[in-house]
């Protein structure tokens, strides 16, 4: 079997160019931009996020006032079960 060349689908990559379809200089192509429905929900924070964020800005204020205690039951009690679960 004989194959010539590489293009074997009769594809030119460069027949655009020789048939006058490629913009004229100077001519600007505005480059457009579309966000689906979904993508726009996906960026927004669930509310569970939302939740936390208010968590962590909760204890940071504790903290800084001095107000923030640790207990050390419910600490070693969670430790204890993260550790079991293995």
């Amino acid at each position: 079997m004989k194959i010539d060349g590489v293009n074997h689908s009769n594809y030119h990559p460069y027949k655009h160019a020789a048939d006058g379809n490629v913009p004229k200089q100077g001519a600007q192509r505005k480059d457009h931009l579309e966000i689906s429905t979904q993508a726009k929900q996906l960026q927004q924070k669930p509310p569970v996020a939302i939740e936390r964020e208010q968590k962590v800005e909760r204890i940071k204020n504790e903290i800084e006032s001095g107000q923030y205690r640790v207990d050390a039951q419910e600490t070693a009690k969670k430790f204890y079960e993260f550790w079991m679960k293995k």
